[in-house]
């Protein structure tokens, strides 16, 4: 059950699909980065389904399947290394522009004594990169973290060190937001409207999940 917003001490952030609008661009840019490896179209496009099928899991999951599964090769570190630096540079052209979700300010001005956290499967580096071009980081009192740690290593360490603190909010768009927050102990809210999770609906009826369209949408209901 989803409390009252100004109950909780910790809000937990998913990047993309929740602060940014930018699942399709990731998806865009997992092709662009297969298709720069020299893939097939046929390849760039299962490099793009398992990404979907595994949304929130790090990239470099993601490209170790793409080289021993995909294009059955053996993944090798300075392909992986080729892979990581050119999804990056995809990334980050396209995330310097998209969409900000709408009530950011209006639910920090709600939350003032709330401890926030980003938490996602995007690059951790790359993450701080792009919420100080985007003038975001001072929203984030907590933390901005990502990859190479998953989201469960970081939600276990974060709250053994005290930083997330309970009763606790995880804010998400996918499957693996929902697991890992709920073994971690913490209450947890979908957002649907950037989702790029096909079978959000029936996930979240089964599981009995709050669901919302935005962020926006949380702050006024």
């Amino acid at each position: 059950m989803l409390k009252n917003l100004n109950q909780y001490r910790t809000l937990v952030f998913d990047c993309d699909g929740v602060i940014l609008n930018s699942n399709h661009l990731k998806i865009e840019a997992y092709f662009a980065t297969a298709k720069n490896f020299g893939a097939s179209d046929k390849d760039a496009q299962a490099l793009v389904d398992y990404h979907i099928k595994l949304g929130g899991i790090s990239r470099f999951v993601k490209f170790d399947y793409f080289l021993k599964e995909i294009l059955q090769k053996p993944s090798s570190h300075s392909e992986v290394e080729f892979l990581l630096k050119d999804f990056g540079r995809e990334v980050r052209q396209r995330l310097a522009t998209c969409e900000i979700a709408p009530g950011l300010d209006k639910l920090r001005e709600q939350t003032p004594d709330a401890n926030w956290l980003v938490i996602s499967g995007g690059d951790q580096q790359e993450l701080h990169g792009i919420f100080a071009q985007r003038r975001l980081e001072h929203l984030f009192d907590g933390g901005i973290f990502g990859s190479p740690d998953n989201k469960d290593e970081i939600l276990a360490r974060e709250l053994a060190n005290g930083n997330i603190r309970k009763p606790a909010l995880f804010i998400g768009d996918s499957r693996y937001d929902h697991e890992s927050s709920t073994r971690a102990g913490l209450d947890f809210v979908f957002l649907q409207d950037w989702t790029d999770f096909p079978e959000w609906q029936s996930y979240c009826e089964q599981h009995h999940i709050s669901v919302r369209g935005n962020i926006d949408a949380l702050v006024s209901a």
